[in-house]
């Protein structure tokens, strides 16, 4: 009997609420006779990844997590910094996706320009240097922070409403005709977000799994 391919879906910080919302987000994903999509926390991450420190301090255990994965086809880093994802892809034969990678590159499939929804104007800096270093600057219409912390971000009462504050900055002031959401953990609020906004909203972490799918379907 042929062996059901297996994604690894690894949330990076230790917030047990964001690896649910991931749960939930990709839950609309998985069917019967597809891979099976597993989302696992690391244990040794931060509660959040906020800054540069905590995004280098997952490195090497997100490494060892993927070394250590058996049976696993393919893995998404689902943190929009994509710690960890160029010495993980060295750890392993298998694909591994990066949230932000596939976020930004599901989005410009959508639209000319594209905004970012940051958790904090800490994490934009951090963000921008990637962008830069995919050459991707001029297709970015803008990046605007909603100054909460991941916590906020998957479990807040009032998140979604900074969101579409945000979004509709985003689209109006800075001409984004596609919004990426720049942390896993507002995950839950892709589709009200998207209906209000009236423009494709991409959550990063379905996009990568989408991607992974995609791989494994042709491989």
């Amino acid at each position: 009997m042929t062996r059901r391919a297996r994604i690894l879906v690894i949330n990076p910080n230790s917030n047990e609420a964001v690896t649910e919302g991931l749960r939930q987000a990709v839950l609309p994903l998985s069917y019967a006779e597809g891979p099976e999509i597993l989302c696992e926390t690391l244990t040794e991450g931060p509660f959040g990844v906020e800054t540069q420190e905590h995004a280098e301090s997952v490195t090497i255990p997100l490494r060892r997590k993927v070394e250590a994965a058996n049976g696993v086809d393919a893995f998404v880093i689902a943190c929009y910094s994509d710690p960890g994802l160029h010495v993980a892809r060295e750890g392993t034969t298998s694909p591994v996706f990066g949230i932000a990678e596939s976020g930004v590159l599901t989005a410009l499939a959508r639209a000319d320009r594209f905004g970012v929804i940051a958790i904090k104007s800490r994490s934009i800096p951090r963000h921008i240097r990637y962008l830069r270093q995919m050459g991707l600057m001029d297709r970015l219409a803008g990046e605007r922070p909603l100054e909460m912390s991941v916590a906020e971000t998957a479990s807040g009462d009032r998140t979604l409403e900074r969101m579409i504050a945000i979004g509709r900055e985003l689209k109006e002031i800075d001409g984004a005709g596609a919004i990426v959401m720049g942390c896993a953990g507002m995950a839950r609020h892709r589709r009200p977000l998207e209906e209000e906004l009236g423009i494709p909203v991409i959550d990063p972490t379905q996009a990568a799994v989408t991607m992974a799918l995609g791989t494994l379907a042709v491989r």
